[in-house]
């Protein structure tokens, strides 16, 4: 019988704080080199996991929505789990809600920060410095550490890997050629309106780009496919709306064969950055001090004005000036070896 520790990760929602969980994963292996990882996460960031080696084990799906409770399925996938004789729990999420389900499995050390008052249901609990861990991905980081210890630095960046045969796959599904590369735009933002770049300054960038011979490529979910519709109209039939037509597997295979990216704060960012692939960030109403593309290829704008970052929904203002006071020529300028 094997001796090999097996943990359960339970992941964020998000896909960007889903790749910034990687270095956690990083850490564990390090310190566990025989273990088997599972990570119980919602469907829609499973793609990302599958391109983490880290992941060795089982993704397990999290169907609770935020805000669900649904207390009795909740005990029916914690008894399912509680087979598995995990050794340990790291829960990423700080609601009371993601803690549950380790408890009822009775998971012996669960793992994680204090968050909303879950004595008892997280055992082994940190306690969060803002100033000392001011980025995402330390939060979760030094959760790989006893809590009384500090985060050993420097800290890897996430780092995704991709089967180039699947990629050829996704490619030809698509009718899509690599060569020659594109450049890829993220316009979405799945928070809201308050960090994207405006639709017009996309296509600025995208008629720019195609009268030097470059393809320029538009990804998203469904709910981006209205905005690349317009990025699309704007710039007269510059760039090519893929938005809503990939799945985020797909999604990853094109990120990752891109001559460049310009993307929003969103998770499709972290992803490129996880990928090696250059990119320029666009920062509005939030912080690249907070949530930063992890690449030493990555570059971001952020105006940094007065009213920023306020981490709303919407600009509380009405104007955005956050983005719209950044012009296509100055995003243009970041893609060297490009833009002539």
């Amino acid at each position: 019988m094997s001796t090999s520790p097996r943990f359960l990760i339970i992941a964020p929602s998000w896909i960007g704080d889903t790749v910034a969980a990687q270095p956690l994963l990083m850490r564990l292996r390090e310190h566990h080199p025989d273990a088997r990882i599972d990570v119980l996460a919602p469907p829609w960031v499973a793609a990302v996991l599958r391109s983490m080696p880290e992941v060795n084990g089982e993704i397990i799906n999290n169907p609770f929505a935020h805000g669900q409770l649904r207390l009795r399925e909740r005990w029916a996938l914690a008894r399912q789990l509680k087979r598995h004789n995990y050794a340990a729990a790291y829960v990423l999420p700080n609601s009371l809600k993601s803690a549950l389900i380790p408890f009822l499995a009775r998971i012996p050390r669960r793992v994680g920060f204090t968050g909303e008052s879950r004595y008892g249901l997280i055992n082994v609990r940190h306690t969060l410095d803002e100033k000392a861990l001011p980025l995402q991905v330390e939060r979760y980081a030094i959760l790989a550490e006893e809590p009384h210890l500090p985060l050993p630095r420097p800290l890897p960046n996430p780092k995704l890997g991709v089967d180039v045969a699947a990629v050829t796959g996704t490619l030809q599904s698509l009718g899509l050629s690599h060569s020659p590369a594109p450049v890829i735009f993220c316009p979405g933002a799945e928070y809201g309106p308050a960090k994207r770049w405006p639709e017009q300054h996309f296509a600025e960038l995208a008629q720019q780009l195609a009268s030097q011979g470059m393809p320029v490529w538009l990804l998203g979910s469904k709910k981006d496919a209205p905005v690349g519709d317009e990025i699309v109209r704007l710039s007269q039939g510059a760039a090519r709306n893929l938005c809503g037509v990939t799945n985020l597997e797909q999604a990853v295979h094109l990120l990752s064969i891109a001559r460049h990216v310009v993307t929003n704060d969103s998770g499709l960012m972290h992803v490129a950055a996880a990928l090696g692939t250059p990119l320029t960030a666009l920062f509005g109403s939030s912080s690249p001090e907070y949530t930063p593309p992890l690449s030493d290829k990555a570059h971001t704008i952020w105006l940094k004005l007065e009213c920023s970052p306020c981490f709303q929904r919407e600009c509380p203002l009405g104007h955005l000036n956050c983005l719209r006071g950044i012009p296509a020529e100055r995003v243009a300028a970041t893609l060297e070896n490009i833009v002539a």
